[in-house]
C-alpha cells in the first residue's frame, strides 16, 4: 500500500496536482498551472471612464479581453523563495475565478502590495478584493469586469470594507449612514440592509484598521455559513454579514453559493497560502456574532 500511496504522489506531483490534496481539511486552491480556476479579463479603463462601454477613435464599441485569454499575464503564478504565489499585475480589470462553486466554507489567504499600479488608479490607493457567492457571466458590475456577487474589500487603509457587486445585497451589523457619512462596522450594533433593494448604497466600511505594514503579508479570512459570513483580518472579526441576497425584478433571491473571484483592479498584488475548507457547521467563536 505504501508503495501504491507513493506512486500515486509521484503521478499527481508530474501532473502539477499534488497540492490539491487536502491537509487538516484545507484545501490548496494554488498550484502552477492555476489548474482550478478560470479568467477573465475586461478593459484596460482610463481616467474620465464612466460605466459606459470604451469606444475607439471611430465612436466603434470595444470588444472586452474576454475569458480564459491565451498568453495573458494579468494573473500568473510564480514562486518566491521557492514559495507559490499568484501574481495579479492589475493592468487590466477582471478576475481569476473558481471553477468549483463553494456554499458552506472558511476561506483564508495571504496578500502583499507590489510596486505597480495603473490608469484609473495611478493616484489612488491600492486595490484589489475577494469577491464571494459569485454567479452568472462576468463583466455585469460598473467596470464590466465581475460576476454578481458580494466583496470582501481587500484596499490600503480598507481591507475588510464591503461592497455590493452588481445587483446584491446583505446585512451588516452597523452604524446607520448619515449624510455624507458611509456606514460603519460594528458587531455590537443591530443588522441593517445594504445594497439593492435596502434603500441604501452597496457600501460599509470596515469596523477598524488591522492591516499589516505595507511590506509585510496580511492575512485575510472569509467564513461563510447558510447565508451569514464573517470578513476577518489578521485574526480580527472586522464585519458581520448575513441573508445574503440579490435582487432581481423586485424579488429578493437569496444569494448563498458561487464562484470565488479575486480582482485585478489597476493595482500589482500577490497572493499565497490560498486555502478552503468546508464547513458543516459555524464554529463556535464566531456563532456568537450572529
Amino acid at each position: 500500500m505504501k508503495t501504491e500511496l507513493r506512486l500515486i504522489a509521484c503521478l499527481l506531483a508530474c501532473l502539477g496536482l499534488f497540492s490539491f490534496l487536502p491537509k487538516n481539511g484545507w484545501t490548496p486552491l494554488l498550484d502552477k498551472n492555476l489548474a482550478q480556476w478560470e479568467t477573465y479579463l475586461s478593459y484596460r479603463h482610463k481616467l474620465g471612464y464612466n460605466g459606459k462601454l470604451p469606444v475607439d477613435a471611430q465612436g466603434k464599441e470595444i470588444a472586452p479581453v474576454g475569458y480564459n485569454q491565451k498568453g495573458q499575464t494579468v494573473f500568473t503564478y510564480i514562486e518566491e523563495k521557492g514559495e507559490p504565489m499568484l501574481k495579479v499585475s492589475g493592468e487590466i480589470y477582471g478576475c481569476v475565478y473558481t471553477k468549483q462553486e463553494y456554499e458552506n466554507y472558511h476561506l483564508k489567504l495571504k496578500y502583499k502590495w507590489g510596486q505597480n499600479k495603473f490608469e484609473p488608479r495611478k493616484d489612488l490607493l491600492k486595490d484589489s478584493g475577494v469577491l464571494y457567492h459569485s454567479i452568472g457571466k462576468s463583466g455585469v458590475d460598473y467596470w464590466r469586469a465581475w460576476m454578481l456577487s458580494q466583496e470582501f474589500q481587500i484596499m490600503e487603509g480598507h481591507t475588510g470594507d464591503y461592497w455590493s457587486i452588481a445587483n446584491s445585497a446583505i446585512d451588516i451589523r452597523a452604524f446607520i449612514p448619515e449624510g455624507m457619512m458611509n456606514a460603519v462596522a460594528d458587531a455590537k450594533q443591530p443588522f441593517i440592509g445594504m445594497g439593492t433593494g435596502s434603500g441604501r448604497d452597496g457600501f460599509c466600511l470596515r469596523s477598524e484598521n488591522h492591516e499589516s505594514k505595507t511590506e509585510d503579508w496580511t492575512e485575510i479570512e472569509l467564513i461563510c455559513f447558510q447565508g451569514k459570513s464573517l470578513h476577518i483580518v489578521n485574526g480580527h472579526v472586522v464585519m458581520v454579514l448575513h441573508n445574503s441576497r440579490y435582487v432581481e425584478n423586485g424579488k429578493a433571491v437569496p444569494l448563498t453559493k458561487g464562484k470565488i473571484q479575486i480582482q485585478s483592479e489597476a493595482a500589482e498584488v500577490y497572493y499565497k497560502d490560498i486555502l478552503i475548507k468546508e464547513l458543516d457547521e459555524l464554529p463556535k467563536q464566531y456563532a456568537a456574532y450572529f
